[in-house]
């Protein structure tokens, strides 16, 4: 990460007045690590690759990986599936939600799921479930933020780009009551007390 780029962000991080936050990973530092994934989930060479991004969070992880999937040397179909177990709070229900279900058919498919946060492993299992319950050939899991938080449900993800404790992150597509998703970067918010 360069000096310009670190002091970008830096200053991006002033964004409110309420709450502080602290940069944990640069857009620079993203934008290598996402290349890097693509080339591992490429090597597997996925037959009839369905990418299914996990609404809101991921819909800047799930663009930024698609691409690079496609410089890697894939072509994979993308659908949506939106999930919450969080809706306005920073502290999940226990409960997952389906508030908007796939277009596409996952049947004989590899579907890679990519989602924003595995941390109480909920959301993610239960994506997992639902689509090889549907008939799909093999689900591989992506996520953005691998929390290294005890789980409720014992699931892991197959690739992870980060790994972080068990502050609340936002920015890069993930918000805290609709705000924040339009950083290019993920930062921990901290209270200003």
């Amino acid at each position: 990460m360069t000096l310009q780029s670190q002091q970008t962000d830096d200053q991006m991080a002033d964004t409110s007045n309420s709450e502080a936050l602290r940069v944990l990973f640069s857009q620079a530092e993203i934008a290598q690590r996402l290349d890097k994934l693509a080339r591992e989930i490429a090597a597997l060479e996925p037959d009839q690759l369905l990418v299914v991004a996990i609404l809101k969070g991921s819909f800047v992880f799930a663009a930024d990986l698609i691409r690079a999937l496609h410089h890697s040397g894939l072509d994979p179909q993308v659908d949506f599936l939106t999930l919450s177990s969080y809706r306005q709070s920073k502290v999940s229900s226990g409960t997952v939600e389906i508030l908007r279900d796939l277009d596409l058919a996952v049947d004989g498919r590899t579907v890679l799921i990519v989602d924003d946060v595995l941390d109480s492993g909920r959301t993610l299992g239960f994506a997992k479930d639902l689509l090889s319950a549907r008939g799909a050939a093999r689900v591989m899991t992506c996520v953005l933020i691998d929390k290294k938080a005890p789980r409720a449900v014992d699931v892991t993800a197959d690739f992870r780009a980060f790994d972080c404790g068990a502050e609340f992150v936002v920015g890069y597509g993930m918000d805290v009551a609709h705000c924040y998703r339009e950083l290019p970067f993920v930062a921990v918010l901290e209270d200003e007390t």
